[in-house]
């Protein structure tokens, strides 16, 4: 059976509830979450439809929440923020810096252990972590190392309270990319985060444009041919289309990686850079722009597939 329609009580009291917490949401398992989950269900067994009960869990909740969070047309002038979670387990110290970078411009996320940091990079994007070296499940360095084994370079500036110089070297040796004692001044903070996301940008920049370049030399992709060195496509009826960088990262990802099942994630961090603010809806936005390219060429892309709640496949058949 399908989700049941939400009712108008139960889109104000969520909505509500998005609106008090927005920009940021709170984790699936939170217990603010699991709060309203329970608020709901109790709304649906005192208006008799029982049928809702187990649809407004904490899945189903979250959910309703994040398409909130994709609709909101405020979101959009959230795009150039630069994001940054907050691992501190002092909560009056993590809402005292979460209060300082929204006045300074930049999104906030704040997460009181490594775990929550570890489940909110599986599926989000961050500018920068603002990491404590103690958190109550693990250590910072000990959560560094596992996002750089996985691949993540999201840069991190380490937070302590411990003036220790070998602490420091060892921090940066293993790949951080700055470090602050506590207590410390906002206005030094802000700027060592600024000077942080300048180094990451320049970096990034090239590696979206080396992404969207692997190759000058003209290749196939779903009946055309695709030039990189001339930004065009040639299509089987003579016409020649241009394209931009963008649709050339996604064409080249693609092409190099046949056969496989590539998230929207996998997508967005090979064409915009790991470090970029960028929606799914953005990425779905340049991807139906080349479906339209090919269907006006009368090419129907049956080999570039979308895999429901996960990405796309470039679904190459290699002869036998």
């Amino acid at each position: 059976m399908k989700n049941p329609k939400w009712n108008r009580e139960e889109i104000i009291l969520t909505l509500a509830f998005y609106h008090k917490y927005y920009p940021s949401i709170p984790e699936k398992n939170s217990n603010e979450i699991k709060d309203l989950s329970k608020l709901l269900r109790k709304l649906s067994d005192s208006n008799n439809e029982s049928i809702n009960l187990k649809y407004r869990n904490e899945n189903g909740v979250y959910m309703k929440l994040m398409n909130f969070h994709h609709l909101n047309p405020n979101k959009m002038n959230q795009a150039q923020k630069p994001l940054i979670i907050i691992a501190e387990d002092d909560k009056d110290l993590s809402t005292l810096i979460a209060t300082q970078l929204e006045v300074a411009g930049m999104q906030v996320q704040v997460c009181h252990e490594a775990s929550h940091v570890a489940r909110y990079l599986k599926n989000n994007f961050a500018n920068l972590i603002l990491l404590d070296v103690h958190l109550p499940d693990d250590t910072g360095f000990n959560l560094m190392s596992d996002l750089r084994q996985v691949g993540d370079k999201t840069p991190i500036i380490f937070l302590t309270g411990e003036n220790n110089e070998d602490k420091k070297v060892n921090a940066l040796e293993m790949g951080g990319d700055d470090y602050i004692t506590k207590p410390f001044g906002f206005p030094e903070l802000i700027a060592r985060i600024n000077a942080v996301l300048r180094r990451a940008e320049t970096v990034h920049d090239g590696e979206v444009t080396q992404n969207a370049s692997t190759t000058d030399e003209p290749f196939e992709f779903c009946g055309a041919e695709v030039n990189p060195h001339r930004l065009e496509v040639t299509f089987a009826d003579g016409e020649v289309e241009s394209i931009g960088r963008k649709e050339l990262g996604i064409f080249t990802y693609l092409a190099s990686h046949p056969n496989k099942v590539l998230t929207r994630k996998n997508l967005i961090h090979s064409v915009w850079g790991i470090h970029a603010d960028v929606s799914s809806r953005s990425l779905d936005q340049y991807i139906v722009k080349i479906r339209e390219l090919y269907k006006s060429h009368s090419l129907t892309l049956d080999d570039f597939r979308t895999v429901h709640g996960v990405g796309y496949i470039y679904d190459l058949k290699i002869p036998e």
